[in-house]
């Protein structure tokens, strides 16, 4: 790979950094192993760029590289401890009060983050990436190297799964009539 490539491949790698950390707060739940998650995996991709074919998507493959990093974590702590299910530490406060709406908007945001923690997985990688990264069902499909049938079987769980689990909080995702 030339050197101008290359460059180029860093400059779209920084401008990734926004989205590939909102990928993997949605994986990993907390903020720090979120920030941990996306600098390995940028130290992955940068010491493997060579694998990197120029002309497909980069996005992609950073997703997936990110995806791979965190099950990979998993199944490390899994083995460890021998637990299936890692609790992870509570998101510390990140969104601004302003009176009542800031603290619904606030509630809503954490009952969504806690009933998404509870999805498995793959299910959780999906809806990130649909929902919250607004990929197509094509381009999720190649971010995780799965069939484009599976991320639409896997998305409709997990919504399924929210709705379910925000129903059984209590919670409410629709905005008060004013």
């Amino acid at each position: 790979m030339n050197e101008d490539t290359l460059r180029q491949v860093r400059e779209e790698m920084v401008a990734l950094l926004p989205r590939l950390r909102r990928f993997a707060r949605g994986l990993a739940g907390v903020p720090d192993q979120a920030d941990d998650l996306v600098q390995a995996a940028c130290e992955r991709a940068l010491t493997r760029i060579d694998q990197w074919q120029p002309g497909t998507r980069l996005d992609s493959w950073m997703f997936r590289i990110v995806q791979t990093i965190w099950l990979d974590e998993r199944r490390a702590v899994k083995v460890r401890t021998g637990e299936g299910r890692i609790d992870a530490e509570m998101a510390e406060d990140e969104l601004a009060f302003d009176g009542g709406r800031g603290l619904e908007a606030h509630m809503t945001y954490e009952a969504v983050r806690a009933a998404m923690a509870t999805l498995p997985e793959d299910q959780r990688a999906v809806l990130v990436l649909v929902c919250v990264e607004g990929q197509s069902y094509k381009e999720a499909a190649a971010a995780l190297d799965i069939p484009i049938g599976t991320v639409m079987s896997r998305l409709a769980r997990a919504r399924a799964g929210l709705v379910k689990r925000l129903g059984e909080s209590g919670e409410s995702l629709a905005s008060p009539a004013e």
